[in-house]
Formats: C-alpha cells, structure tokens, sequence
C-alpha cells in the first residue's frame, strides 16, 4: 500500500550564488529520489528552507530545471538560530511510497552531513 512519507535532506554550498545554490539543490534532490526510489508522479509537494545567507536563488529552481513542473514546491527562509550551520539548503519532501518510515533514507550531504547522522545513513 502506498502511503505518504516526509523524506528529510541538507546539504550546503560555498558561496550564495544562483549556480552553487542550483547544483547544491539538484544534487540533493537527485540522491533523495534515488536512495528512496521515488518515482516523479510520487513527488507529493516539496518545502526547501534556506538559511538567511542564501538570497543569491530560490532552491526551487533547481526541481523545475529538473522538470518538476507539476509538483508543489515552496521556498521558506530558515530560523536564524545563532550558531546555526551556515550557507544551508534543507529539503522536506512528502512522496507517496511503499517504504516503511524505518527504511526511509534521509540524505545529509556535504557540510550538512554533520546535522542528523542518527538518521542519514
């Protein structure tokens, strides 16, 4: 039975640029649905928050140069909490799939390796 899951992901960039910001963002889109074989018609929507530092681009822009142009996408700017992990893209996706929550592979990349190694495999 297929049944709606949250699939968590982050990953950081070196400079607040359109193009690190859209490679960061495609790369870590790419894993997510790879690593959870997540077909495109299962993308249910897609929340991205970006730290404060990024306002260079839209993460977004990296799924609709995907062709992700039927999916819900929404740009939020993280919580300025001091101390924070700079220059980060973070990812909520919601997928209808057949993965028990215990086998959903969340994906932590780059510098962002370091926020749930609990849970990123």
């Amino acid at each position: 039975m297929l049944v709606v899951r949250g699939i968590r992901g982050a990953t950081t960039v070196e400079r607040d640029c359109p193009e690190d910001i859209t490679e960061a963002a495609t790369e870590l889109l790419h894993e997510i649905v790879k690593r959870n074989e997540i077909e495109l018609d299962d993308v249910v929507a897609v929340i991205f928050t970006a730290t404060k530092d990024l306002s260079s681009a839209y993460p977004a822009v990296a799924a609709r140069k995907m062709g992700w142009n039927h999916i819900p996408l929404l740009c939020c700017q993280e919580m300025a909490v001091a101390e924070a992990l700079p220059r980060c893209i973070r990812v909520l996706m919601l997928a209808n799939t057949r993965l028990a929550i215990q086998d959903v592979r969340h994906v932590y990349l780059r510098g962002a390796k370091c926020l749930r190694t609990d849970i990123s495999g």
